[in-house]
């Protein structure tokens, strides 16, 4: 699990056979996971300037394409105890979405970001969702995204600052939203009665 507070960046070295190298100051150790712009991998090499990382053929069929020489957002996973200063994430990607319009404010910059059809039922006004790991409330719904206010040091210590008009981002839906709409699906499909669903609302 991750919360989504960005505080480095790595640059993509190499991607090939489903390996990624990324040059990093983080110190994992092998086997440890690592959001790389929120999609939760698992080190399985240290380098003297970074650390390779796995990727399964369903992940990089989710998710952006790696450029060489980008760079990207990585977090260390949460331990028991740490303090949570975004919201609790997967690091499990539900899709892409696009930047479509910037407009700067007198402070800060929204950012309105297209999604996919599939991710709208999980996104609501003051709500959180991820993009490319960056734990992030929802300003506005719109018909096809969400409006997304980014303040200044957000805009220092995240990728925000460079990102333009077009780019495709990971985005993560709060898992919260995920579990409401799976119960509420699955009462549908098998006939729960509302019993049922306070029932299953008591195991998470």
């Amino acid at each position: 699990m991750f919360n989504g507070l960005i505080r480095h960046t790595g640059i993509i070295k190499s991607f090939s056979n489903n390996n990624l190298t990324l040059i990093s100051n983080l110190k994992p150790n092998i086997g440890d996971s690592v959001a790389t712009n929120g999609i939760c991998l698992s080190v399985t090499k240290i380098n003297n300037d970074g650390f390779n990382l796995n990727l399964s053929t369903e992940t990089q069929n989710i998710v952006k394409p790696f450029k060489i020489g980008a760079k990207v957002h990585t977090e260390l996973a949460m331990k028991v105890g740490d303090r949570i200063d975004g919201h609790i994430l997967s690091g499990h990607i539900d899709g892409l979405g696009k930047i479509k319009k910037i407009e700067k404010l007198n402070s800060g910059i929204d950012f309105y970001i297209s999604l996919d059809e599939k991710l709208m039922p999980f996104v609501c006004k003051k709500g959180s969702i991820a993009i490319d790991g960056v734990s992030l409330t929802i300003n506005d719904v719109i018909n096809d995204g969400v409006r997304l206010t980014i303040i200044d040091i957000t805009l220092k210590d995240t990728l925000f600052n460079s990102y333009k008009i077009g780019d495709l981002v990971n985005v993560e839906t709060d898992i919260l939203a995920r579990y409401a709409e799976r119960i509420l699906n699955y009462k549908k499909q098998n006939q729960l009665s509302w019993s049922d669903v306070d029932r299953i609302n008591l195991l998470y």
